[in-house]
């Protein structure tokens, strides 16, 4: 078996990504083509994006998955409102933020820990936790990606849904000419 293309995540439960749908098809003809959509039902907090992965990283990293999930409580995450990175002036990647106990971040860092161990590159970034919704165009004209700030700041998408996570997936990527798949390899539960 080649190496695969592989990230950790909590994966969300259909009706949260339903609602997220929503907020995308609401913004979706405001923005035009401009922007390239996540499907809903791939929309996740990245806790570690791995790359390529050897089959023997696979099985050490469903045990360092289990192992950590394992130490940790079920945890509610909140969704609040859009935001867009580098920022609503600029934006590249829009976003829902995530409000999430202090739990969340200790389980990415213990992960993080865990990864580099195995010879993964560190995130060069503070973690953030969000829920991409989508990412503009490389081709995007600087009056597409103002006028997409400007939509953003004025979308009234308070989300305020709250949502009960239970557990880590390890995900497959693939790159597929419609987009990407993720296809759930490993999934270890939070502690009862």
């Amino acid at each position: 078996m080649t190496a695969i293309r592989a990230f950790i995540a909590i994966d969300l439960n259909s009706d949260v990504q339903k609602k997220l749908g929503d907020v995308i098809r609401q913004l979706k003809p405001l923005a035009g083509d401009a922007v390239r959509w996540v499907p809903e039902h791939n929309i996740h907090v990245t806790l570690k994006f791995l790359g390529d992965t050897s089959p023997a990283n696979l099985e050490i990293l469903k045990k360092v998955i289990t192992s950590e999930a394992a130490r940790y409580a079920p945890m509610e995450l909140t969704l609040t409102s859009l935001g867009a990175f580098p920022n609503l002036r600029r934006p590249r990647v829009i976003w829902v933020g995530v409000e999430a106990p202090p739990a969340l971040a200790a389980i990415q860092r213990s992960i993080e820990a865990e990864t580099l161990r195995l010879g993964y590159a560190a995130e060069d970034r503070p973690s953030s936790p969000h829920l991409t919704l989508g990412r503009l165009s490389h081709n995007a004209s600087p009056d597409e990606i103002r006028k997409i700030g400007e939509l953003l700041v004025r979308f009234p998408a308070a989300l305020n849904a709250a949502v009960t996570v239970k557990t880590v997936t390890l995900f497959r990527s693939d790159l597929l000419p419609g987009g990407a798949v993720y296809t759930p390899i490993h999934v270890a539960a939070f502690r009862t």
